[in-house]
């Protein structure tokens, strides 16, 4: 009887047991799923909030690109203003021009009327019957950029030559040959030139080829002229130029302190000295003996000048700004009295990357080769006769 009481005892706490341990895994279970619905909510709640932040970045979106598409049409309509406006611009200085670069004062009044005299004494005498002006530039082509922001390059303006002559710098003893201009444009840079070793340097953007010679200034002790022949590779003659105290001849170019030129005509120096320190000066030289055949004072201003050039016995002076803007001619003397600087069309040249450091006239082909802060550009002008204005 004791045992079956000790059995029934086992059994109820066994029972008690056993309903507690489902009671306490029920509590359990009901934890587990109240926190699975508080992450079931959670998840829409977010899933709801990035649905709306998509909705709002979307719209956003689509408000910034039709922004973006507004600011581009205003943009071109700014640029097409600024077009029209830089035409008419241009248009209003071709019609009305401007006032030509010329200082007057008594001085150079006293100075002209000396010119005269001594014009009507020793009358120039022309070599060819050439009486082209510029009347505009047709084109701008650029060929390269090669070598420093400085620099002269040029072709042999003897009429059976195409090979193209470059002297990089300012400063140096060493001409670039090349055989044609395709094959100067297709070098990478200088690399395919074939390298003229001069035996002194030459100094600035002067210089000029010649009928298989190249004309370069030599400034050591004094200004030199130097003729070199390329075919034999030696020094044919050289000269004292016979001025005192030069001066750069360009207020934009200083290393130049004398710039040759050639023409139709021949051969040409564009100097300036101390005793005309506000003027350009020009002189008339034979390429054969470099002998300086004749000379003028002209009223062509240093200042803010940065090249030059000749073109049938006149001199075309280019003008700048100190920070590089849109060159122009506003300058010229003829040194045969056909034009007057008063009457002469005012020239702008192409919008370019900076400034000319040399511009070379190539009467064979009526091309100005240029170069602009180590690009080498060609210049197509149309010309007119003088006794057309």
């Amino acid at each position: 009887m004791r045992g079956l009481v000790v059995l029934v005892t086992l059994a109820c706490l066994a029972g008690a047991q056993h309903q507690a341990l489902i009671d306490y895994l029920e509590r359990r279970l009901l934890a587990i799923e109240d926190r699975i619905s508080l992450w079931h909510e959670q998840t829409a709640r977010y899933a709801s909030e990035l649905r709306e932040l998509k909705q709002q970045m979307v719209s956003q979106l689509e408000t910034l690109d039709k922004e973006k598409e507004t600011l581009r049409m205003n943009l071109d309509g700014v640029g097409t203003r600024v077009d029209r406006v830089e035409r008419e611009m241009d248009y209003l200085e071709t019609q009305n021009g401007a006032q030509p670069c010329v200082d007057v004062d008594d001085k150079l009044i006293e100075q002209e009327v000396t010119l005269v005299k001594e014009k009507q004494r020793a009358k120039y005498s022309k070599l060819s019957d050439c009486s082209d002006m510029i009347s505009s530039i047709k084109a701008m082509k650029i060929l390269k950029r090669a070598g420093g922001p400085k620099g002269m390059w040029t072709k042999d303006t003897n009429r059976g030559s195409g090979k193209i002559y470059v002297f990089n710098g300012t400063d140096d003893d060493t001409i670039h040959e090349f055989a044609s201009v395709q094959d100067f444009t297709r070098s990478q840079g200088l690399s395919l030139s074939h390298n003229l070793k001069l035996p002194s340097a030459w100094r600035g953007t002067g210089h000029v080829v010649f009928n298989n010679h190249a004309y370069y200034i030599n400034q050591e002790e004094e200004m030199m002229v130097v003729k070199y022949n390329i075919k034999n590779g030696s020094v044919t003659d050289s000269a004292v130029f016979p001025v005192q105290d030069h001066m750069p001849v360009y207020g934009l170019t200083p290393e130049t302190v004398m710039d040759l030129a050639v023409d139709e005509e021949g051969l040409w120096a564009i100097y300036s000295t101390r005793q005309n320190e506000k003027h350009i000066s020009l002189a008339k030289m034979d390429a054969n003996s470099l002998d300086i055949e004749q000379m003028w004072d002209t009223n062509c201003p240093r200042e803010n000048a940065e090249a030059a050039f000749v073109i049938c016995g006149t001199l075309y002076v280019v003008y700048n700004t100190k920070q590089p803007g849109r060159s122009r001619v506003q300058c010229l003397f003829d040194v045969n009295d056909m034009v007057t600087n008063e009457e002469a069309p005012l020239v702008y040249f192409p919008k370019r990357y900076g400034a000319h450091s040399s511009l070379k006239y190539n009467p064979q082909e009526q091309l100005l080769y240029a170069w602009d802060d180590g690009y080498q550009i060609l210049y197509k002008l149309i010309m007119k006769k003088k006794l057309e204005i």
